[in-house]
């Protein structure tokens, strides 16, 4: 690995090909939004699902042609006039299934709730994304990640012993929101091609996030987690689990939990004190800790990626956004694209005879796309 590192250089403008993932066939309405449901729509139009997005004008020019929005037809629709409405159940008549993610109420005063689409179409799966979920006492209430991670008790066990540090908004919005939605989604679509019934599936942050804490609560029940942060195996309490600088100000990221990898560790990083046989000894972490952050400060990250970059320490250099696309293993692999001139993750996960896509985004007409999917 290099400091030095370059973009890759940009794709030709890409024509909108034929679905060709796993999805492809899959008729899905989503009604333009902030947060996780654009993220698991965009993962479904990659996994070749015909993804229509419905949005005010202002919302399909600001947002059409971003990373979020790619694959998707776009329609202007005003949900306000009755003439749209009607044409919109047009459309739904048609689907496999809605994505929405209004606050509780909002679609069933737009003439547009579960129980109007669905009477209508029987088998239409009815996904439904919020922060606190459709009922429970905070569900009318405004909320961002943040919130909905700090009420599951993930947001607290993150960060540092001080204070908790907003994971970026990767735990609620999309880890807790967004593939959540994909698997209850797809979970719904399976069982209604058994049953004929649709349903609706009530995808809720704070939900997601405290099911993303399941591992927690297991070692909270045996009495190998603590509350207290930066004291546990995995939140920066043991010194052969977390991140590094070295001398030129980078960091690197360690994970030696296993006794065979902790033994690389300290072969490759030339830990001989005997101190450092106490590798799971919580009472020794903070010391260990203070002696490995003075031996790697010794290299630069380029030096320190030369020696253990592809060995068993299980170690990484961390990059930047701009540097991950460069890395030659992320190269390698193409798990980053240029689409429409913007660098951005490519479709994951791959499949190996189905494979994923990214399709431009193109505007499209309401009335037109409800004839096309009458048939089938």
């Amino acid at each position: 690995m290099t400091e030095t590192l370059t973009p890759p250089a940009a794709d030709a403008p890409l024509e909108r090909p034929p679905a060709s993932g796993p999805l492809s066939g899959l008729r899905i309405v989503e009604f333009a939004g902030l947060g996780p449901a654009p993220f698991a729509a965009m993962m479904l139009a990659d996994m070749g699902a015909d993804v229509v997005t419905l949005s005010r004008g202002e919302q399909q020019m600001g947002l059409r042609g971003t990373v979020m929005m790619r694959g998707r037809r776009t329609i202007t629709a005003d949900l306000k006039d009755k003439a749209c409405i009607a044409e919109v159940l047009k459309l739904l008549d048609g689907a496999d299934a809605l994505i929405e993610g209004y606050r509780p109420g909002v679609m069933e005063r737009l003439g547009l709730g579960p129980d109007v689409v669905t009477t209508r179409n029987k088998r239409l799966v009815y996904a439904r994304m919020t922060g606190w979920g459709q009922s429970g006492p905070l569900s009318g209430a405004a909320g961002h990640d943040i919130n909905y991670i700090a009420l599951s008790g993930a947001l607290a066990a993150i960060g540092e012993r001080e204070r908790p540090v907003p994971p970026l908004n990767l735990v609620g919005d999309y880890g807790g929101g967004a593939l959540y939605l994909v698997v209850g989604l797809l979970a719904a679509l399976l069982e209604a091609k058994k049953s004929g019934q649709g349903q609706v599936v009530d995808v809720a942050m704070c939900d997601g996030a405290a099911s993303l804490m399941s591992l927690f609560c297991e070692l909270a029940a045996s009495g190998r987690w603590k509350d207290t942060r930066e004291s546990n195996l995995l939140d920066g309490g043991a010194h052969f689990y977390g991140t590094y600088q070295c001398r030129d100000g980078a960091f690197i990221a360690l994970g030696s939990i296993e006794p065979q990898f902790y033994a690389e560790l300290r072969r490759l990083a030339g830990l001989d004190d005997p101190a450092f046989d106490r590798q799971m000894s919580p009472k020794d972490w903070p010391v260990l800790r203070e002696k490995m952050a003075e031996v790697f400060r010794t290299k630069t990250r380029v030096e320190w990626c030369a020696i253990m970059e592809g060995t068993d320490v299980c170690f990484a250099p961390v990059l930047s956004l701009s540097e991950a696309p460069n890395h030659p293993h992320m190269a390698e692999r193409g798990a980053f694209v240029s689409h429409d001139g913007v660098l951005q993750p490519a479709p994951a996960p791959r499949f190996s005879r189905t494979p994923s896509a990214i399709r431009a985004a193109v505007p499209d007409d309401l009335a037109a796309v409800a004839r096309q999917w009458q048939t089938r």
